[in-house]
């Protein structure tokens, strides 16, 4: 392969156990047999942040064992089936996969074979700015030899057919919604909205873990409301479509850029504790139901309000709800500045009465002391926590 750009060798690539890990894979070799790929070359490319690292090479999976093995760095058999490993080495990990072509699909899961042919490799996979290569030196190789061509501006197209690519996976589906939000533009190919619209009932094949993490990952975008407007049209989850409209999903995802992010916020909004597509985390479930209890209380707008809130729900519940309710346009912008900065500095009293000293007073211990102590708890809260 020819390559079609250089890059400046960046930290990630410098770091010790980058270094370590390609050189193990490489040794002894004439041409590289092993190359990132992917992800961290398409965000390199582009100037963003580089995350996960993976590596694909034309070693069996054995082989690459052996190799990491002989260089000191644990090899974790993470996706044999599908010729996956993993290299860990001092608290860095990175995903290696043998070069493969696909022998059977179902949509779900891929039969698949080893090769060694990177553009083969390329062919298989779902959008064409995934399928860059690049060498230890910063070399960029463009295998289909298209993807250059895709990056800037950046487009999401599929490789190949996206009737094809979306059938031998249909977690593809939401990916392209999700490259969308993050990398793209509210202009998607034609070809690949029909093909998801006409195999969009086949997301309900997947597992909700699956369902979870794609969505979350496209949720959690700067700005998702145009890709998730063209996949509510498209029939995909489309039950989850902000019953208050576009625009106030929007606005509060243009309001937590300056004033915090919080998924939490957004899933509420999208109709809090979905069951039927997704699987939440206690933590999260906590998170969205504090939001809605702080949003149907009263007086937000006035100070005592938003305090008698974060005492009961927190801070974060508290300001996400504030954000909320000034995307709704329900709060003036001087009331959201001023109590926003209350539900973030505040000094949170601890409520000064206990148990015992009610039992001191004379109070037996028991049901009637929980309660009694829950009535001049909420006095004191009424009277402005004094």
């Amino acid at each position: 392969m020819k390559a079609v750009r250089t890059i400046k060798i960046q930290d990630w690539m410098n770091a010790p156990q980058t270094r370590a890990v390609m050189s193990a894979l490489n040794v002894g070799a004439a041409e590289p047999q092993a190359l990132f790929v992917g992800g961290c070359v398409r965000n390199a490319l582009l100037g963003e942040k580089v995350g996960d690292i993976d590596i694909a090479t034309v070693l069996t999976p054995d082989a690459v064992t052996e190799k990491l093995g002989a260089a000191g760095i644990k090899v974790i058999p993470t996706g044999l089936d599908h010729g996956t490993v993993t290299a860990a080495l001092d608290k860095r990990s990175f995903e290696i996969t043998t070069l493969r072509k696909d022998v059977s699909t179902d949509g779900r899961r891929a039969t698949v074979a080893f090769t060694t042919d990177w553009r083969e490799d390329a062919q298989r996979r779902d959008f064409t700015i995934n399928t860059f290569l690049m060498d230890e030196g910063g070399q960029v190789f463009d295998p289909l030899g298209s993807a250059l061509d895709d990056l800037a501006p950046p487009r999401i197209v599929f490789v190949g057919d996206p009737a094809q690519r979306i059938a031998e996976d249909y977690l593809r589906i939401l990916r392209f919604f999700r490259f969308h939000a993050w990398y793209g533009d509210e202009d998607m190919e034609e070809g690949a909205l029909k093909a998801i619209a006409a195999a969009a009932d086949k997301i309900a094949t997947l597992s909700k873990e699956r369902i979870t993490q794609e969505f979350f990952k496209l949720l959690s975008a700067p700005a998702p409301v145009p890709a998730l407007r063209a996949m509510f049209d498209a029939g995909v989850l489309k039950t989850l479509a902000p019953s208050e409209g576009y625009d106030v999903l929007s606005r509060l995802c243009d309001f937590q850029k300056e004033h915090g992010f919080s998924l939490a916020a957004r899933l509420y909004m999208l109709g809090g504790n979905n069951e039927e597509f997704f699987i939440l985390p206690k933590v999260l479930q906590a998170k969205i139901k504090a939001i809605g209890e702080v949003l149907v209380m009263p007086d937000l707008e006035t100070d005592h309000g938003i305090k008698v809130a974060v005492y009961k729900h927190g801070r974060e519940a508290a300001a996400q709800a504030l954000i909320i309710l000034r995307a709704q346009e329900k709060i003036s912008a001087a009331a959201f500045a001023a109590n926003l900065k209350t539900a973030r500095e505040w000094d949170i009293p601890v409520f000064p009465v206990t148990g015992n000293d009610l039992i001191a007073q004379g109070h037996k211990p028991g049901p009637a002391l929980g309660d009694a102590l829950k009535t001049m708890e909420q006095e004191w809260v009424d009277r402005g926590f004094r």
